[in-house]
């Protein structure tokens, strides 16, 4: 990683919750690449078989959107 890069993160870090969203989101569209739709499809399925297998206990959505409320609220 070059050191602009670093500088980069560092102050990305230290905005708002909203805004590193609204960049993380613009990142990922700047990528379109077709392969980060497999990509997807294929974590999905990685996901879904851990928790399938045990290996990963799912959280109920109401503890994830209390979570992110709360992350948000900082």
């Amino acid at each position: 990683m070059t050191a602009a890069l670093k500088n980069i993160a560092k102050t990305v870090e230290q905005l708002p919750a909203k805004d590193r969203v609204f960049l993380a989101e613009r990142l990922l569209v700047s990528l379109e690449d077709a392969d980060l739709e497999q990509q997807w499809a294929a974590e999905a399925l990685r996901r879904r078989d851990e928790v399938r297998s045990g290996k990963v206990k799912p959280v109920p959505a109401v503890q994830v959107y209390r979570r992110i409320e709360r992350l948000l609220a900082k």
